[in-house]
């Protein structure tokens, strides 16, 4: 702890606005993945370091979810936060627990800025009756496939069920070289109990109907993981294993895409992030829907950006970085590169952005199936909700309980958190 407290602070310390008369220096941790999309945004950075010579924004990667949270709460509890933080919007409740973020009430609605930002991601920028936060970026799950590995399969329908896609998983599942070992499998699966994989199955419990909340009070005491979508939903998965037509990935590390790149699978779950590293390889490949079960679903994703609290003067400079973070200049450039979906209405309108989804048909797949999105909750305790359905995920996925035992499991340990909090 005394380590992240004393990065946090070495940060701050250097971000001061003493460093340099007449310059106000501030900080942005980030996360973003892969690498070439760090490229993007600092290409964006440096823009508006150029274009606000007063403002000098450092961008910095501390890392993904899970190694970013210890070091966000250290800097916190020690005083020393970021003056921007990007984070996906579950962490809201928390950082407004500790009163370590800025409102943005006095500031969004009299931004002309505001009107321009896509309604559906209001949702993820509100808690309480209070807005917190902006969208950095957005994008949704979808089931990604190598085209050419169909066709030898003969597949020329894509599935659009949850029977159906078991069914392609398992032609798809093949010995390519009659030694008796599989070659290439069906789908990649996300092994691991972060959020990243607890992410991409969500999907699957939505469309199996299932909720993580009981009722409408939106907290973590009515989070109810036994329910039948996410028996459904993980049972789902299990199935794609018995049938060996799934493969795992290694813990973790289920946002890479190697073993599609190579042809070892032929489908897996990711989203737009992904578009400009698979646009760099010239491998040949498509997107569909999460194929439903009870109804179409997917999960929102993207992470949102958070002005922390600091001085006036540092938060007035944040303010400014994200007005433009929001800008129709900076969300068809971020989108165009990464691949993520333009938070910014006029963007996706831009005759520079409908060029590229010409281009790139992946786009508008997500760009259509984002009207079936759902967006994780964002109270206090979301952390310990999302490390609890990972164990299950990871336990089922493992053959060491069965989806009923996991999520029985899961449910006790929220029971006894939340009870003693």
């Amino acid at each position: 702890m005394v380590g992240l407290l004393a990065l946090g602070g070495c940060q701050v310390l250097h971000g001061s606005p003493e460093a340099t008369a007449g310059v106000t220096r501030i900080t942005l941790w980030q996360g973003v993945n892969p690498p070439p999309n760090r490229d993007v945004l600092q290409a964006l950075v440096d823009r508006f370091n150029r274009e606000h010579p007063d403002i000098q924004v450092e961008s910095l990667y501390v890392g993904q979810a899970e190694q970013q949270l210890p070091k966000i709460l250290a800097a916190v509890v020690g005083n020393a936060p970021p003056d921007l933080l990007w984070f996906n919007a579950t962490i809201t409740g928390q950082l407004v627990e500790l009163d370590a973020i800025r409102s943005l009430d006095d500031w969004l609605p009299i931004s002309p800025i505001r009107d321009e930002i896509d309604p559906v991601l209001f949702e993820s920028m509100q808690y309480q009756g209070h807005t917190w936060s902006v969208p950095f970026g957005t994008n949704n799950v979808g089931i990604f496939y190598r085209p050419s590995l169909f066709q030898a399969a003969g597949i020329t329908q894509l599935p659009q069920s949850w029977d159906e896609l078991r069914q392609v998983a398992r032609k798809l599942t093949v010995d390519l070289n009659g030694d008796r070992r599989l070659d290439q499998h069906g789908i990649l699966l996300p092994l691991g109990k972060g959020e990243f994989a607890v992410f991409l199955w969500l999907p699957f419990m939505w469309s199996g109907g299932g909720e993580l909340v009981s009722d409408a009070k939106q907290e973590a005491k009515a989070v109810a993981l036994e329910n039948q979508g996410a028996i459904a939903a993980l049972q789902f998965w299990r199935n794609l294993i018995d049938d060996g037509s799934a493969v795992l990935s290694l813990p973790e590390r289920g946002f890479e895409i190697d073993s599609f790149l190579a042809g070892k699978v032929a489908m897996q779950l990711t989203g737009p992030w992904t578009l400009g590293q698979l646009k760099a390889t010239g491998v040949d490949f498509g997107v569909f829907p999460i194929p439903a079960a009870v109804k179409q679903a997917t999960a929102i994703g993207g992470e949102n950006l958070f002005v922390m609290k600091t001085t006036s003067q540092r938060e007035k400079a944040a303010l400014k970085f994200a007005e433009f973070v929001l800008s129709e200049e900076f969300q068809t450039q971020w989108a165009i590169g990464t691949g993520y979906l333009p938070v910014n209405l006029k963007a996706r309108q831009s005759d520079k952005y409908q060029a590229f989804a010409v281009k790139q048909p992946a786009v508008e797949v997500f760009l259509e199936q984002a009207k079936y999105g759902r967006s994780r909750p964002i109270f206090p305790g979301y952390s310990r909700v999302s490390e609890s359905l990972g164990r299950a995920l990871e336990s089922v996925l493992l053959g060491k309980n069965s989806p009923t035992e996991a999520l029985k499991i899961a449910q006790q340990r929220l029971d006894l958190i939340f009870q003693n909090e």
